[in-house]
């Protein structure tokens, strides 16, 4: 693995916000109220230490140099998407390549059924939590039963001293069919809508930053309602081709993974920060290099299959700049 990212200048009027959703972070310990069976050693999957460990240490490689050609340096903030426990991330960041970072984390277990949560990874240096708290989107299946999913994540707090508000979301997957699962995916947007709504109320000025895995595209309706009637940037609106996105299936490239904020990032204003630029980070070490499926994501599995790589996702990540 070559690392081209040494020798860059820190910019310390700079910070990246990044989201990884991390393909299962699971422990390797049994939980009883979660669907982690695949991902025990007895498994079929054979999720042994060794593998947990070489997976942490890979995504930690990966986080510390999101955003790092720009800045010189880990990002700020990191929304994440499935992720098991608390103990999965206190593990992630003591892994080798983020146990300098400074990294503590916002984290609460939802109602998932997979079991997975949204997190988000933060620099003690850099950022100071003023406020969380989580939002349930309330689904129902076909036999009026609570359908659970992950929650929302709002975080408050002091960016180099700046307010901003940070949504982290990880919204319903299309397995069922991309039209018969959209509602879900709505009932989600309109939910992140409530939410700035309520931050709008208590700020007009609010500045928030939208993130997340959100099954969807930057031309779905979930999406676009988001903008459109919240007055919200999607710097991802013109990073998707044919030929790039964040997940792969298929052979068609989606960028479910983005990023919006609100338009006061704009705005320049002395000592607050300023929208700079925006990416999927798809450095070629996260990428198969041979194969029919060259050029996608090097995932940990696929199917059963033990391959050993990152996740199934690239990041994306926005810079912010003083």
């Amino acid at each position: 693995m070559i690392d081209s990212f040494k020798d860059i200048p820190v910019r310390d009027d700079m910070q990246t916000i990044a989201f990884y959703n991390l393909e299962n972070l699971f422990d390797i310990h049994d939980d009883k109220y979660t669907h982690d069976n695949d991902f025990l050693p007895t498994s079929v999957k054979k999720w042994t230490p060794k593998r947990y460990d070489n997976k942490l240490r890979k995504l930690g490689f990966a986080i510390s140099n999101i955003g790092r050609r720009e800045t010189g340096k880990h990002p700020a903030l990191v929304g994440l998407a499935e992720v098991e426990n608390a103990s999965v991330i206190e593990d992630l960041i003591a892994s080798k390549h983020l146990k300098d970072c400074h990294y503590d984390y916002v984290h609460y277990d939802s109602l998932d059924e997979r079991g997975i949560d949204v997190a988000l990874l933060y620099d003690t240096n850099a950022f100071k939590v003023v406020a969380s708290e989580t939002f349930t989107v309330q689904l129902f299946n076909d036999n009026g039963l609570p359908d659970y999913t992950r929650d929302i994540l709002l975080v408050s707090g002091l960016l180099d001293g700046e307010t901003i508000h940070v949504i982290v979301n990880h919204w319903s997957s299309r397995r069922e069919g991309t039209k018969e699962t959209e509602h879900k995916r709505m009932a989600s947007s309109n939910k992140v809508g409530e939410i700035i709504s309520m931050l709008r109320n208590a700020n007009p000025d609010a500045k928030m930053v939208v993130v997340g895995d959100f099954n969807d595209d930057p031309s779905s309706n979930s999406i676009k309602q988001l903008v459109d009637r919240f007055n919200l940037y999607n710097p991802m609106d013109t990073l998707r081709s044919y030929n790039r996105g964040t997940t792969n299936h298929n052979r068609q490239w989606n960028l479910f993974d983005q990023i919006l904020f609100s338009t006061n990032f704009f705005k320049s204003t002395t000592n607050a920060f300023e929208f700079s630029t925006a990416n999927i980070f798809d450095e070629d070490f996260l990428k198969l290099f041979n194969g029919k499926y060259k050029g996608t994501p090097y995932r940990t599995y696929v199917g059963k299959k033990y391959k050993g790589g990152y996740s199934d996702h690239f990041p994306v990540y926005a810079i912010f700049k003083k």
